[in-house]
């Protein structure tokens, strides 16, 4: 019975209860003081005394185990409750995880340093015995030997026990002193939200009791015959109604709600001088809120589309040191937080409460825009959004092509995904060995989909003639946000590129750009990839890790992306944000891009940050938005950049400043139209949701190189809806990688056992270069390919077909 293993089971005794002493060098016992007793020979005395120590350790902590029961039974239910929590907030808990993370590790260390002590304690009390008893006799005694043997024993014991608890004591200290920063911000966090709760709760209750004293104001006790109220006695309130001392604007500042509500009842006027008051004090909550016309000036007015909030907040973390280096994706949990932070107060608070912030106020130049554009930046985030306000300019490029292409691909044949579909390849195969069906796939390799990052590359055409380094770094922003605008419609997992596997892709005759990507790693899978326009050039060497968390699977970009101008030699580099995958096991699949951006002019010291906001099914404001400054090398804000990652990115100068140092003011011009995206046509979810120039991405091409991927048939007959042989297919060629890569471990093992040098695998037209901007290696492109092209030369290419 398993009930029975720890008190009763046959040929077992519990470590609680246990006794355990040496017979002689090699020789112990363990029993449980009755009917069980363990002999035990080891083959050295060093070997027993390791034994005895782990008995004794293990003993230790059955005791400590048993006397804690409770304290355990409640701690592993707190824990249980907090991981159902985190499975069933994961998207915004993730701090949470974090917490309960360290506190386990902290908990086990504890743990560890309890039973330590207790086996110290123990072994300390017998040392001190078998000294005792070494005092109480008198030499010569034939008693001495026995009694300086079991003395050498106990302090064996006593300092194997004594260096383990100083080993586990000094992990445990060195564990708390890296947590302690991290547990007095998150203290100190708290407190501030804590705080922030308290006037946000106090503001609203003055509010709603104005708001209360205004209707009495407004509404008369008595009401007209016939029980109807006429609409213009709820406006009939005199301009006095803003000296009134409840309305005084020194001491009164009212939310969007509370405006609206005001400009419905009280006159233009007084409406006008009450918002008027509030903007001039800079503590207005939404500046959307504009004077409504008179009666008379209804007639003539012109009326525009309702717009939204244009107050957020923007996260910009403060570097720690003067030198500007880029900034990984933060933690999920931030990501998370900010994603349902919408309901959070809009108010801005003092600059005393916001600890270690950056804050800046920009207003938009009111006679370039038909309203006010406010933004705070502080180190929280409000999930409210920048406006539009010049929307006539475009970034459509007029080309004509030299070479007519196609304009879409063979519709996706109408396969149904079922279980047996994927299961009936896999029978009496190795799982490791199984390949992932075409079935979830899209017609194109991993080189081909990156090279569509350069779809809008007309924006960096337009970047390259700013004489404002400023100015060309937010257009350089809107380029890094134009490379996720085909992930709102697609979902299709693009083929693994086979190792050596290449793409060109040569676009000079229309769109001015010409790209070679080359698969350069198979373990962990690496690109490289080289694009060159008329006027810049850019590479990237892109790898990632995946998490799966279950519901979703998250892809985080580890590689940087390279821009240098050709005029200027401005040198720009960023990485990627993080790609989500919802809806994993059930659902539909929908792709969203979180996280923050650095993006980096390492000639000036430039910096743009970018804000890409996690989708929250509770914000008020508009998805897949993404907000942004442009900052000098003293954090001045020089431009703004806002917009959505799936639409359009709008940049704005800052023209003047105002404020104090320690609350500057920033006015901005209009916006400016940066990126716009160019809308696949209706029935594209016929055929994956294609782009024009996606789909004449694996357009067969002659003269190319026979790595690449326009000549890889698994993924040709996928397009051409043959999707039961492209699997088998796709199954021929990774085998054959397989093969190939074991006969490539058998050369190398072969000439280590010879003593030979063995060349590893290296890329056919990238190269391992030390980069001085990141301080890292990676791979950059040889200038071999054009060349080997023009002449027709792919000697150098293997079989990989």
């Amino acid at each position: 019975n398993p009930a029975e293993m720890s008190h009763t089971c046959r040929g077992t005794i519990s470590l609680h209860g246990a006794l355990i002493h040496t017979v002689d060098a090699c020789t112990f016992v363990v029993s449980n003081g009755g009917t069980q007793t363990f002999h035990i020979k080891a083959s050295t005395e060093v070997e027993r005394q390791q034994w005895v120590t782990a008995l004794e350790l293990a003993k230790a902590k059955a005791i400590q185990a048993m006397e804690s029961a409770l304290v355990l039974r409640r701690r592993y239910a707190a824990k249980s409750l907090l991981e159902e929590e985190e499975e069933e907030y994961q998207d915004n808990d993730n701090q949470n995880v974090e917490t309960a993370s360290v506190i386990k590790d902290l908990t086990r260390r504890l743990d560890d340093l309890q039973a330590c002590n207790d086996l110290m304690l123990k072994q300390g009390s017998g040392l001190q015995r078998a000294l005792s008893d070494l005092e109480m006799i008198e030499p010569p005694s034939p008693e001495l030997a026995a009694k300086f043997k079991i003395v050498s024993e106990r302090t064996t014991l006593f300092r194997i026990a004594a260096n383990a608890m100083i080993s586990t004591s000094s992990d445990y200290l060195q564990l708390a002193q890296q947590q302690e920063p991290k547990w007095k911000k998150m203290l100190q966090h708290e407190r501030d939200q804590k705080v922030r709760i308290e006037k946000m709760v106090e503001q609203l209750a003055r509010q709603h009791s104005h708001l209360e004293e205004a209707a009495q104001h407004a509404i008369p006790s008595a009401t007209p015959a016939g029980g109807h109220r006429p609409s213009h006695d709820f406006r009939a309130i005199s301009d006095d109604f803003v000296q009134h001392s409840a309305f005084t604007c020194s001491v009164q500042f009212f939310t969007r709600p509370s405006l609206e509500f005001l400009r419905d009842i009280i006159p233009h006027s007084a409406f006008a001088s009450l918002v008027a008051c509030q903007m001039e004090n800079y503590h207005f909550a939404d500046p959307a809120i504009t004077t409504s016309p008179s009666e008379d000036e209804e007639d003539n007015a012109e009326f525009y589309d309702a717009q939204e909030s244009d107050t957020f907040t923007l996260n910009i973390p403060i570097a720690t040191s003067n030198s500007i280096s880029h900034a990984r994706d933060r933690t999920d949990s931030q990501g998370s937080d900010d994603g349902s932070s919408s309901e959070g107060d809009p108010t801005p608070l003092p600059a005393s409460d916001s600890t270690g912030a950056d804050s800046f106020l920009i207003v938009t130049d009111s006679t370039a825009a038909q309203t006010l554009s406010a933004v705070r930046i502080t180190n929280d985030l409000d999930n409210t959004s920048w406006r539009s306000n010049n929307d006539s300019s475009s970034t459509g490029m007029t080309t004509i092509s030299k070479r007519k292409r196609r304009t879409r691909v063979p519709d996706k044949p109408n396969y149904p995904l079922n279980l047996w579909s994927i299961m009936k390849n896999c029978i009496g195969k190795d799982l490791s060995k199984i390949p992932m069906p075409v079935n979830f796939s899209e017609p194109l390799s991993m080189l081909q989909r990156l090279t569509e990052d350069y779809e809008y590359a007309d924006i960096l055409d337009r970047a390259a003639e700013c004489t404002d380094s400023y100015e060309q770094m937010a257009f350089v922003a809107a380029f890094t946000v134009s490379s996720y605008a085909t992930t709102a419609a697609r979902t299709g997992k693009p083929f693994n590129p086979l190792l050596g596997e290449t793409y060109e892709c040569d676009r000079t005759d229309d769109l001015g750009w010409r790209a070679i990507s080359e698969q350069v790693s198979h373990h962990p899978p690496m690109l490289a990839q080289h694009c060159e326009g008329k006027k810049w050039r850019c590479w990237q060497e892109f790898t990632m890790a995946s998490k799966f968390r279950g519901k979703y699977l998250q892809v985080i970009p580890l590689g940087t992306a390279h821009l240098e101008f050709n005029i200027g030699q401005h040198h720009y580099t960023w990485r990627k944000v993080t790609t989500t995958v919802h809806n994993i096991i059930v659902g539909r699949l929908w792709v969203d891009q979180s996280g923050d951006m650095d993006i980096v002019n390492h000639k000036e010291g430039i910096k743009c940050h970018l804000k890409y906001i996690p989708y929250s099914y509770f914000s008020r404001d508009s998805q897949r938005k993404v907000k942004g400054v442009v900052m000098s090398s003293n954090k001045e804000v020089k431009w703004v950049v806002q917009g959505t990652w799936d639409t359009k990115i709008e940049i704005a100068p800052v023209i003047s400043t105002s404020g104090t140092p320690d609350n500057p003011v920033y006015k901005t011009g209009p916006y400016i139209l940066a990126w716009k995206r160019r809308m696949p046509i209706e029935d594209s979810e016929k055929y994956y949701s294609f782009t024009e120039l996606a789909c004449q991405l694996n357009e067969p091409e002659e003269g190319i190189a026979p790595t690449d991927s326009r000549l890889r048939p698994d993924q040709r007959l996928m397009e051409d809806g043959r999707w039961d042989e492209a699997n088998a297919e796709k199954l021929r060629l990774e085998e054959k990688q397989r093969a190939t890569r074991r006969a490539r471990e058998h050369d190398s093992e072969k000439a280590t056992a010879q003593g030979l040098s063995y060349e590893t695998y290296e890329p056919l037209w990238f190269r391992k270069k030390q980069d001085p901007y990141t301080d890292s290696r990676c791979f950059v492109y040889n200038g071999e390919y054009w060349d080997h092209k023009s002449r027709g030369d792919w000697s150098r290419c293997p079989n990989i077909f």
